[in-house]
C-alpha cells in the first residue's frame, strides 16, 4: 500500500479514510497479482532498501541483500587500512566489477570515510541492462559523492580504460558463485537474472577471473574484496593464493563464510 500510493509512514496513516484514487487502487491491485504468482516483493515494489541507499531493483539485476552489505562494510574497512598505509591524499581508486544495481558502488562513494581521503569509484558490468538500472540509481544519489561514480561496460576486468592498469587500489565484488550443481530457492532462479547467479560448473568461475587480474590492475598495497559460497569459502582462499595473493576470510551476519580479502603481498621469485 505505501509503495502503490507513493505514502510511507505516518503520511500513509494521514490518508488511509481518504478515498482510494483509481490509478492508486489499480496499481495496488497489479502489485498483488504479480506477488501472488511468485515476482519477489523487491521488484514489485520497484524498490529496495540497501544500507543508506533507496535502490531501484527490477529483474534486470539481482536484489540487493544483507549479505552484500557485509562485503561494503568490510571494504570501507579496507579503505581505511589503505589511506593508513599509503600515507598522502592521492584519490584512492575503487572498482565494483558487476555492479548490477550498483549497490557496492553507490554505497562506497556515499559512505567511504573522511580519513580514507577522495575516492574515485568505477562500476562495472556486462549487461547494458543492468547499467540501465545502475544510472538510474547513480541519478538518484545526492551530492558530492555522484560525482565520485563513473560507470563502464564490459566483461569484468575488459570494461576498465587501460590506463587503469597499475592504478586501482580496491576492488569489491558480488559476482556470480553459483554452481551448476548447487539448489537454488525457486523464487530467486525463476526471478533474478541468471547471468548473475551461476558461475559455472564450479562456482568459482568469475571470482577465478577477478583474481587473475589483481596483479595487472591493482597498485600494491591494495586489496581485493569478494562475495563468495560460503560452501566454497576454503576453495576461494586457495584460489587467491594460488594468484599470489594474500587471504582472509570474513563471515556474514549469520556467521557464514561469506567474504574473501585477497590483499596483494610481494611477487615471488621469477614472476
Amino acid at each position: 500500500m505505501e509503495a502503490a500510493s507513493g505514502s510511507d509512514g505516518a503520511e500513509l496513516m494521514e490518508i488511509l479514510a481518504d478515498p482510494v484514487p483509481e490509478r492508486t487502487a489499480a496499481r495496488l491491485e497489479s502489485m498483488i497479482e504479480r506477488r501472488l504468482r511468485g515476482e519477489p516483493l523487491q521488484y514489485v515494489a520497484g524498490a529496495w532498501g540497501f544500507r543508506h541507499l533507496d535502490l531501484m531493483v527490477d529483474d534486470r539485476v539481482l536484489i540487493p541483500r544483507p549479505e552484500t552489505e557485509v562485503v561494503v562494510e568490510i571494504a570501507l574497512s579496507e579503505l581505511r587500512r589503505l589511506r593508513a598505509e599509503r600515507g598522502h591524499r592521492r584519490p584512492l581508486v575503487v572498482v565494483d566489477l558487476g555492479t548490477g544495481s550498483g549497490a557496492i558502488a553507490l554505497s562506497l562513494a556515499l559512505e567511504a570515510p573522511p580519513v580514507a581521503g577522495p575516492v574515485e569509484v568505477w562500476a562495472t558490468d556486462a549487461s547494458e541492462a543492468a547499467l540501465e538500472v545502475a544510472s538510474a540509481n547513480l541519478a538518484g544519489l545526492a551530492g558530492a559523492a555522484a560525482t565520485r561514480v563513473r560507470l563502464a561496460r564490459g566483461d569484468w576486468w575488459d570494461a576498465l580504460p587501460a590506463e587503469l592498469s597499475g592504478r586501482v587500489d580496491l576492488v569489491v565484488s558480488n559476482p556470480p558463485y553459483v554452481a551448476e550443481a548447487d539448489e537454488v530457492e525457486p523464487g530467486v532462479a525463476a526471478w533474478e537474472p541468471a547471468a548473475a547467479l551461476w558461475s559455472g560448473p564450479t562456482g568459482l568461475e568469475a571470482t577465478d577471473r577477478i583474481l587473475a587480474g589483481a596483479r595487472v590492475w591493482l597498485r600494491p598495497p591494495a586489496a581485493v574484496v569478494v562475495e563468495i559460497a560460503s560452501q566454497r569459502a576454503t576453495e576461494s582462499a586457495a584460489l587467491a593464493q594460488a594468484h599470489h595473493l594474500d587471504a582472509e576470510i570474513r563471515t556474514d551476519l549469520a556467521g557464514r563464510e561469506r567474504v574473501l580479502i585477497a590483499r596483494t603481498g610481494p611477487l615471488p621469485a621469477g614472476a
